[in-house]
Parts: structure tokens; C-alpha cells; sequence
């Protein structure tokens, strides 16, 4: 496969790891400031071409790999197969896309439907991708692992659909939290319950391929007559501040218009939730937004922090990627 394309855009410099990246966190909440704007007015990867990209490019991971942003993207051919493409950013506005997906469907749990929806962390110098892989009966969460961004290694199914405490039907969105709490890492995803509405469940894990459920019911269930009272998913991997574990999530309501939300939990217990937003923090306003190939998503699943500013990368419509930037993911 070809090397990604050198950039043009002008270097910008960022701060996102480590102690730095906690630091900057706490200093943004304190602020108090939790209004989200829209980075760019249009979207930064659309479609192109007539064939693994050419239906649709969105819900998008991201990651700082030295100099440069990375995104890893869900792409859509016509077919609706769903392959994951890599960009790459200086800025973190303007991508340069590689000719080909970095990861395609090739196992029995993948095939016909694809590889959808990354989340993506680096643990230790090894670059972690849960997806979901999705052969067109089940859609379950899964696990591949990298050491620079392009070459994968399938670890398999992470949770398997129709197992768990309360899960009755698929799985997916594993967001994992990279700082280990309790000696365990621990993971926020996705499940169905028996009535069919998706919440949010909790695992943990010694080595980050065998994981434990932690919770009877789920961690953060639905909420009727609110923007989350069908879906509750996990947007990117948490972080942890002063004030908890903070969680951008996407809600769904009944008319399945996604909306993206926030909880916080507990820094000493992931199971706990401490604060909850009741309204929504991104809605879908502009028109790629609200028109594509399911209308009326914004659908978060990148978070980046530069110079104490929050930058976070979504799907609209299931076709298009955006990028929204805040001082603060919520205030009390």
C-alpha cells in the first residue's frame, strides 16, 4: 500500500498525552464554558470516487502520532460494506487520505457487512482499535491492535452478541479508558436489552482482551422522554479529570434523531455516575448533518485536546465527517 501523501497545511502544535493531557482536561472543565462550535462549516472527509469510499465516510477515530493526526474513518461502498480509512492531519482541519482502507472485512464475523465504528487508544507503545464487526446477521464488538496505525492484528471478538448480564442482542462501541483504575482497565459499550432499546453497558479487563462485565443492569441506562430514550452509546475513549471520568456519549430518541450527551463518573469507581447532562451539548443543524444516509445524526466518536481546547470529530448522517471544538465538554 502507498505511503499517505505529505501536507501542505500549516504545523500546529498540541498537547494530548500523558499528565499533560489530564492537566489541560481539569483546567478546560474549570472553566466552566461548555459551548460546542462547529470547527468547520463543512465536512472534512466526504465520499469520493466509485468504490470503498464513494457511499459514505464518518464516525471517525482519531489519535496523535507524533507530528501528525490520524484518523481512522468508516467508509461505505455502495454495496453498504464498511472498510476503516486512514487520514492523516497536521492541523486537524485539513486531511490527506490514503488510497486504500488500513482495515477490510476478512474474518467470518466481519464478512458481508464489515468493520464499522472505531474507537481508538495507545496503551504501552501499541496503538488499540475496538470496532464492530458486522456480517450482516450480528454486529458484535471486536478488537485489532497496531504498532503504526496501518497494520492490524485482529484479536477477535471482544463480547460476543446475546451474552452478558443484561444484553439480549448485539454489541458494540467499546471506549476504553487507558489509565488503569482498581488494577483493571475498563470499558464502556454498547448493548441491546430484552426491549430492544441499546444502552450502555461496563467491563473491565487484566490484559485488555479478556473482560468482565461489572454491572447487573446497564451503567447508563435509557431515559424516557429525554434525547437519549432509545440509544445510549459511547462517543470516544473517556478521560480522567479532577472532577471524573468524563464521557461524551451519543443518545438517540425515539425517532432516532442522535444527539451527543455527557456523563461523568466516579475517578475511584467507573460503575458510579456522578453527573449526567439533561440536555444535549451537539445536535444536528446543518444540512449534511441532517440529510445523508439516515438523517438527522451527529454521532461523536474522536476527541483530541490542543492548548487547552477540546477538539471533537463526529459523523453527520452517516456519511460525512465533522469537527467541533470547546473549551469545556460540560459545566456543572
Amino acid at each position: 500500500m502507498e505511503a499517505a501523501p505529505k501536507l501542505n497545511s500549516k504545523k500546529m502544535e498540541y498537547v494530548i498525552a500523558g499528565t499533560l493531557l489530564v492537566g489541560v482536561c481539569s483546567a478546560a472543565l474549570a472553566a466552566g464554558s461548555a459551548a460546542w462550535k462547529r470547527l468547520w462549516p463543512t465536512p472534512i472527509i466526504s465520499p469520493q470516487g466509485k468504490s470503498w469510499e464513494s457511499a459514505g465516510t464518518f464516525n471517525p477515530a482519531v489519535i496523535r502520532q507524533g507530528a501528525k493526526i490520524v484518523m481512522l474513518y468508516r467508509a461505505q461502498d455502495a454495496a453498504g460494506t464498511s472498510r476503516l480509512g486512514y487520514a492523516q492531519s497536521e492541523d486537524g482541519i485539513h486531511f490527506a487520505r490514503r488510497a486504500g482502507p488500513v482495515l477490510m472485512p476478512q474474518a467470518d464475523y466481519e464478512k458481508g457487512g464489515g468493520v464499522e465504528d472505531p474507537r481508538l487508544v495507545e496503551i504501552d507503545g501499541r496503538y488499540i482499535l475496538t470496532y464492530t464487526g458486522y456480517n450482516k446477521k450480528d454486529a458484535q464488538l471486536c478488537m485489532a491492535e497496531s504498532k503504526d496505525l496501518i497494520h492490524w492484528e485482529r484479536k477477535g471478538v471482544l463480547l460476543p452478541a446475546y451474552q452478558g448480564n443484561w444484553n439480549a442482542g448485539w454489541t458494540k462501541s467499546g471506549a476504553i479508558l487507558t489509565e488503569k483504575i482498581q488494577g483493571r482497565y475498563w470499558m464502556y459499550w454498547l448493548g441491546t436489552a430484552a426491549d430492544k432499546t441499546d444502552q450502555m453497558g461496563l467491563s473491565s479487563s487484566q490484559d485488555l482482551v479478556h473482560w468482565k462485565e461489572e454491572t447487573m443492569t446497564p451503567v447508563l441506562p435509557k431515559r424516557p422522554g429525554k434525547f437519549d430514550s432509545r440509544v445510549v452509546e459511547p462517543g470516544p475513549p473517556p478521560v480522567i479529570t479532577k472532577d471524573g471520568i468524563v464521557l461524551v456519549y451519543n443518545g438517540a430518541d425515539d425517532n432516532l434523531v442522535y444527539r451527543t450527551g455527557i456523563a461523568v463518573f466516579d475517578r475511584n469507581d467507573p460503575r458510579k455516575v456522578i453527573y449526567r447532562s439533561e440536555e444535549p451539548v451537539l445536535v444536528p443543524e446543518k444540512e449534511w448533518e441532517k440529510m445523508g444516509q439516515v438523517p438527522n445524526v451527529v454521532f461523536v466518536e474522536g476527541l483530541l485536546v490542543e492548548k487547552g481546547r477540546y477538539l471533537l470529530y463526529y459523523g453527520g448522517a452517516d456519511k460525512y465527517v465533522g469537527v467541533a471544538a470547546a473549551s469545556a465538554l460540560y459545566s456543572k
